[in-house]
């Protein structure tokens, strides 16, 4: 365990101290503000659930494009510098890696998610929302961005650069994302199949509306554990080149 909160602490830090890491939270918080003006406080009066279900869709849309910025340099960075050498001669093992960078990417998005706090704080000002709405939401928010960080850490642990680590990371991302829309070109079985991948049609819809969904919970966890088994699998093979 602390070689894993070595890793997620030297990665945080690398996120904290440098430009890139606050570019990306600047230009994140700055998205999700305007989006939330302009589809959240419309002039046309609105549910306050509806306009709670609004800043879940689109902050967990930005958390996800924030994860793809984010985890390109995990893997990706240390071999452009050449600091892979030192995590390969290190002690720790390829599932304390990964899993250490994995955890620096949820610390750097669980920030942003703290500073968006504001947003659904304004909902109480002509509106009425339960604190446990609130928290729902967030939960959905973070179980996206759980998987698009495991998702960016396996892309830029098979990568040799950020660029194509981001490339892959999107594509992946993207492939999620429009699942539902996929569906609609196939027939059964596969229409099932690829409709049950969706991220906001199927699997992040409930928590939009305040309801836990443990379908939901068990299928961003499920990919997370997927996408980091493979990164460790990526990190592994590496090794023994």
């Amino acid at each position: 365990m602390k070689g894993i909160l070595l890793v997620a602490r030297r990665d945080f830090w690398a996120y904290i101290n440098t430009v890139w890491g606050w570019a990306i939270l600047a230009l994140a918080l700055l998205l999700d503000g305007l989006f939330f003006n302009v589809f959240g406080l419309t002039a046309t009066a609105q549910y306050s659930a509806d306009v709670l279900d609004q800043f879940v869709f689109f902050t967990s849309g930005i958390t996800l494009a924030a994860a793809v910025l984010i985890t390109m340099r995990l893997f990706a960075e240390e071999r452009q510098t050449g600091t892979i050498v030192l995590l390969d001669s290190s002690p720790l093992s390829e599932g304390q890696i990964v899993f250490g960078k994995y955890l620096s990417g949820m610390a750097f998005l669980s920030l942003f998610a703290i500073a968006t706090a504001y947003m659904p704080a304004l909902i109480f000002v002509n509106g009425k929302v339960s604190l446990e709405q609130i928290a729902v939401g967030y939960l959905g928010i973070l179980l996206m961005g759980s998987a698009g960080v495991a998702i960016g850490t396996w892309a830029s642990s098979i990568s040799r650069n950020q660029l194509l680590a981001a490339v892959i990371s999107t594509v992946v991302s993207v492939f999620f994302v429009t699942c539902w829309m996929l569906a609609r070109l196939l027939d059964p079985p596969f229409k099932a199949i690829v409709s049950y991948l969706a991220f906001f049609d199927k699997h992040l819809q409930p928590f939009q509306e305040g309801r836990i969904d443990t379908q939901g919970v068990f299928f961003f966890v499920s990919l997370t554990f997927a996408f980091l088994l493979l990164a460790n699998r990526s990190l592994i093979a590496r090794r023994w080149e």
